[in-house]
Parts: C-alpha cells; structure tokens; sequence
C-alpha cells in the first residue's frame, strides 16, 4: 500500500508540476480548467485513500469500489499525460546536451522561462488523459452489461448418440454485489433464456464477499432454468475469505447462507460431487468441485468429486482455470471438458481476429476460451475459461465483454 501510494505521488507531482508551469505561463480559461482538473483527481484520490483507511465498515462494499474507481482513474490519467510530458523533457534535455549550454538542466517540473514546454506535446498530454476517463466511462454505462453470446462445439469421441447436439450454456462470476443496473442484468437473463439451452453450468463467484449481496437479485436469476437442470459450484469469493469477520461461526452462517441462495434459485449446487443425465439409457456425467487453485485458498477435492464416477464422458466444473494443468490433466485423463471462469479476462484486454491480450494473461496461462490438450492415450482433454457475467472491482469492462457461452456438444 505504501509502495503504491509513493507511486502514486510521485506521477501526482510530475504532471501536476508540469501543468501548473504551462497553466500559469501564459494563464487562459482552459489552461485555469486543465489545471482545476488535474488538482481535482489529485485531491479526489488522496481522499479516497484516507476513506479506506480510516473507515472500518467499507471493506467489500459499493463504497469501496467506488473509492478505488477514483484511485485508479485519477492514476491512469496522470499516467497518459506523463508519458507526453516526459517526451517533452527528453526533447529539452537533447537540446541542452547537443547544445553544450552550461546552464544546469533544470527538475523535470520546473520548467524555466527561456525554455518554453511544447505547447502542442502538453496538449497532447491533456488529450491523452481524457483517453481514461472517456473509457472508464464506456466501460461503466456500456461496457459492463454489453452481454455477447459465444458458440462453441465440442466434438467427443465417446459422447453417446443420445447426447449429441445437446446445448449447455455457462455462465460465471456473477458478483451479484457489484451491479448497479437491474434492468440490464435482467436482459442478460433474458438473452441466456433465448438460447433455449438443455442444461445450464454455472461455475461460480455469486457475490463478492457476504451472502446478503444476491437477496435483490434472486428473482433476476430465479429465472435461470434448463429442461435437464441448473447445475452450479463455488468460487474463490463465495467462502468469504475477503472479509474480516467476527467469529468464525459468522463466517459459517454465511457461508451456509450462500448455499442456501443456491437452494433458493433452484440450482443443483455440487459440493465435491458428481451427478448423471441419463438420456435414452446413456449417461453423462458432471462432476462439481469447490475451488481450487494454485493462487488462492483451496477448498475442494478432486479426488471425492471424482470417486465412483462411472460414465463414457465427464464434465467438470471448477471455478479457477489453473486447476486444469495443476490436478485434472496430470491425474484425470479421463475428464472430457472443464469448465472454469475467475478470470473475468481482466474486464480489460483487446481481441480482435485472432489476436488476444489481457493484463490477466500474465498471472494465467489459460484465461479466456477455449484450450485444448492430448492425452498419452490420444483422448482430447478441453477447458473452457468464461469471461464472466458480471465485475468486481471496477464497475465495467472494456474490450472485454460479459460472457454467455452456448456448447453444442457433438460426436467426434
């Protein structure tokens, strides 16, 4: 926190520094506003800073991420405008040097009268800076509700002809907790229902951190239903393990509070267990896991989720992607698919043809899509990472939308 807070000061100083040198050399009413602007984020984040530490009750909640909204926009903008206005102090400094002047090279921010700053690289860097607030803002009133259908087909081997063509449609990472736009959300429903899915995955992250965050929205969600079932399992936040409890028991209560809102939302909720569809006399399995990851606290066992799982395909749901290559392929050959979410491909990233990039890319090996994999028997091992159906944190995405996937699952 200290380390993050220097930063941030540090960037504070430079460009407000810079803007206070250009505004007051030659003072206008939009260089008075660049600068009333720039001090505003400064004060704006550094208020937002002491909020979160001197208030007690804020951890999980609205306020919270609001608060560091404020943070991180005021960051990002002072960034962008650094990058030009560091240019410009570079082009100064070449000028200096190949000039041989003996004067000595001023501080970055105290920019001499005889050396003028670029009048055209500082309002660049005002226009870079609006480039945060203008995509904070899409990702916000469009983007964290921009809901996008993807298709995908599975082809297995050893799918039985009773199950081939049938439809599965996941969603992950609800984070009931964070949405602010019920009407939105509920078209986000409506475009799951339209799909008319025989089965539905859900795999994971219903709140944020406490129960009590889903009680406005089980209607919403209520709605989820497939003609062979709601199948879904716990994630990373549902144990509550980012709140500082009182007792351990309160901890407990919520905890089974969470799975009764799955009971509540007719979900058949997989703790370390498997079920059956059973179709024509044909059997598929689908085995649910609670969390495991090699980043955050463990909670499920593979190997009871496993246990007695007698079926010619099985699909596995399991909230954090990275289980994937740390237990199911090593030890599982036999787990056909899994599906995993947690990701939330960032909420930031850019995909454009084939090309894919995340932020999350560098903490995930897989982190959105699908993966694909060979076993030493030839049998191929798939992972399917959902991008997520709601946000955390920041209240929107941008470049990468929420994620409904639709499977058509095939025989190979």
């Amino acid at each position: 926190m200290l380390l993050f807070v220097a930063v941030l000061a540090l960037v504070d100083w430079y460009v407000f520094g810079a803007v206070r040198q250009w505004s007051g050399a030659s003072p206008t009413a939009f260089r008075r506003s660049v600068l009333f602007i720039v001090g505003g984020l400064t004060i704006g984040a550094v208020a937002a800073i002491l909020l979160l530490l001197i208030l007690p009750g804020v951890q999980g909640s609205t306020v919270r991420n609001f608060l560091l909204l404020i943070i991180f926009t005021n960051l990002l903008v002072k960034l962008f405008m650094a990058l030009f206005l560091f240019l410009d102090d570079l082009i100064r400094l070449g000028k200096q040097v190949f000039s041989r002047s003996p004067n000595p090279l001023p501080p970055a921010t105290n920019h001499l009268p005889t050396i003028p700053r670029s009048e055209f690289l500082v309002r660049a860097a005002v226009v870079a800076g609006t480039i945060p607030v203008v995509g904070v803002g899409y990702g916000i009133l469009v983007g964290a509700h921009d809901y996008r259908i993807r298709r995908v087909k599975l082809a297995l081997k050893n799918l039985p002809s009773s199950f081939d063509g049938l439809r599965i449609a996941q969603i992950s990472d609800i984070h009931s907790g964070s949405f602010f736009n019920k009407r939105a959300v509920q078209g986000g429903v409506d475009m799951i229902l339209r799909e008319k899915p025989d089965v539905i995955f859900f795999t994971g992250d219903l709140v944020n951190n406490q129960a009590g965050e889903v009680e406005d929205y089980l209607p919403v969600f209520r709605r989820v239903k497939a003609p062979l079932g709601v199948f879904s399992i716990l994630g990373n936040h549902d144990y509550g393990d980012y709140v500082n409890w009182d007792s351990a028991q309160a901890k407990r209560q919520n905890l089974e509070k969470l799975i009764g809102a799955h009971q509540l939302l007719g979900w058949d909720l997989l703790l370390d267990e498997h079920r059956y569809l059973t179709q024509n006399g044909d059997r598929l399995a689908i085995l649910g896991n609670q969390n495991w990851g090699t980043k955050f606290h463990r909670y499920g066992s593979l190997a009871k989720t496993h246990q007695g799982t007698e079926a010619p395909v099985k699909l596995l749901l399991s909230h954090d992607p990275s289980h994937w290559d740390a237990q199911v392929r090593p030890g599982y050959p036999d787990i056909d698919v899994m599906f995993a979410g947690h990701t939330h491909g960032a909420q930031f990233g850019v995909e454009v043809g084939g090309f894919r990039w995340s932020p999350v890319q560098y903490a995930y090996k897989q982190w959105a899509g699908l993966y694909q994999e060979t076993t030493a028997t030839g049998r191929d091992q798939y992972l399917y990472v959902n991008r997520g159906f709601g946000y955390i944190g920041f209240p929107g995405r941008v470049g990468m939308p929420p994620e409904i996937t639709v499977f058509e699952l095939k025989k190979a």
